[in-house]
Parts: C-alpha cells; structure tokens; sequence
C-alpha cells in the first residue's frame, strides 16, 4: 500500500488523522505529510482541518458552503465555457448544485432569459439581469442547500420545454451511470434532460468515480458534457463514446 493510500485508510478507519502523527507513524517530514493530505483533499477524499484531515463518506455529501468552495476554479472555468453556449432569449432549465449555480452566475451578461430552476442560488444569481423571466417551483426550501426537491419541481420541469437544460450530478460511476444522493434529485434531473432541446451536463473530474446511492440515466444521453480536465484513463472508454459532444473547458480558460 503506497503511502497516500495508507493515509486515506487511518482516516477512513479513525474519522480524522494528525500531521504529526502520521509523519512520526511513517517517519517523513509533516510538509511530506501536508503534501500528501492536499492530494487527497483535491480528489474530495480528506477535508482539511487544522493539524490534519478528516475523511469523507463518498456516500454523503457535503455541506452545500464547503462545497460550493471545493475546486471552485475548476467549476468557475465550467461555467464561464457553458455560458457561451447558451444564446441572449433562451429558456433555460438550471438543476442543483453547486456547478449548475456557477454557471448561473456566468450567465450574468446574457439577455432576455426565461429561467425554470429549483437551485434558489441559480435563481438569485439570473435575477440580477432585470430582463430575466425566472420561474421557480412551490415548496419547502432545503437548507443549507437552498433548493426544492419535490413532485412540484419534477411537474415544473415537465411542464416546460427549454432551449438548453443544464445540469449537475453527484457523481459519475465507472459504467458511465449518473448517481445522486436522492431519488428526487434523479427524476429531476431526468425531467431537465427529457423536456430540453439541449441537455448539458456540467461536472468536474472530482465527479468521475464519486459514489452516491440513488441511479438514474447515463453520461451518454447528455447532447453536451463540459468538464474541467479529463479523469483518468478508467473513464477514457466512456469519453471516446462521446464524439464531438465532449468539452474541455480548463486548457481554454486557464490560458486566459
């Protein structure tokens, strides 16, 4: 077992680990160890905390704050290269999460948009342009998360039919199928896709070979898939199915 791997199951096996403790455990530097950690936090495998890390269930999500900042550059680059395929008077479906609200923001000089989202972040982040339509479902708003994941949502998006349907997943398994953490978020997600002339989905490498429980619709129904680098080479037979529908937003925008 190579180190980083050793790492990852003291936390698996403790909850959090110590840099000190493993550097005196494997007899290596504490920089060695905070090395190592930082590898593992940008794979979303460790969370930082001071003096160490702690492990993630990859059956859990995190917290909508912590995530929001997690590989926010990566998701940044996603957005501003998703933005540019959608035209000023589109009607536009926007999911959950996360990518899905930056690329909301990225829309910010667009015109004339009619919005149907159940991301209330999404829908605050459109609404600053006053030419905007932003449709929203009734409900309970989940929190910390600020969206609604109800039978409302799910009738909304199949009430509509949008230009361009954009949306998150919460991870993408090894045979290509797209995983989230509740089955509403699936039906929604399959609603975006299903009543869009163009479905987008938008995900960063951090999502390929992520786990969650729920299942529902595969990588390659999306028309678009824009990522932020491409994940390794496990995913390189999935992604050579996808000719001319697949998009790599990091090479463009990190040149900028």
């Amino acid at each position: 077992m190579d180190r980083q791997s050793w790492i990852l199951a003291e936390a698996q096996r403790h909850g959090r680990v110590s840099v000190d403790a493993l550097a005196d455990e494997l007899g290596v530097s504490t920089h060695t160890i905070r090395r190592d950690i930082n590898v593992l936090c940008e794979q979303s495998k460790l969370r930082r905390l001071h003096g160490g890390a702690e492990y993630i269930d990859g059956s859990a999500n995190m917290p909508y704050g912590a995530r929001a900042v997690l590989h926010a550059a990566a998701k940044q680059n996603i957005a501003r290269e998703a933005a540019r395929h959608v035209p000023n008077g589109s009607t536009v479906f926007i999911s959950i999460g996360t990518t899905p609200a930056f690329v909301a923001s990225a829309l910010s000089d667009k015109e004339s948009l009619t919005v149907v989202t159940n991301n209330l972040n999404a829908a605050m982040a459109v609404s600053e342009a006053s030419g905007n339509r932003v449709i929203v479902p009734g409900g309970v708003l989940r929190l910390p998360d600020r969206d609604i994941l109800n039978q409302a949502s799910i009738d909304l998006f199949s009430a509509y039919r949008a230009d361009i349907g954009i949306y998150g997943v919460g991870g993408i398994d090894r045979d290509g199928s797209l995983l989230d953490f509740y089955e509403e978020e699936v039906r929604i997600r399959q609603a975006i896709r299903a009543n869009a002339r163009l479905s987008m989905l938008v995900a960063d490498k951090t999502k390929f070979g992520r786990r969650a429980a729920a299942v529902g619709g595969s990588l390659s129904e999306a028309d678009l898939l824009v990522i932020d680098e491409v994940p390794g080479a496990d995913f390189a037979p999935l992604l050579e199915d996808l000719p001319g529908r697949l998009v790599v937003a990091q090479k463009e925008w990190q040149a900028q």
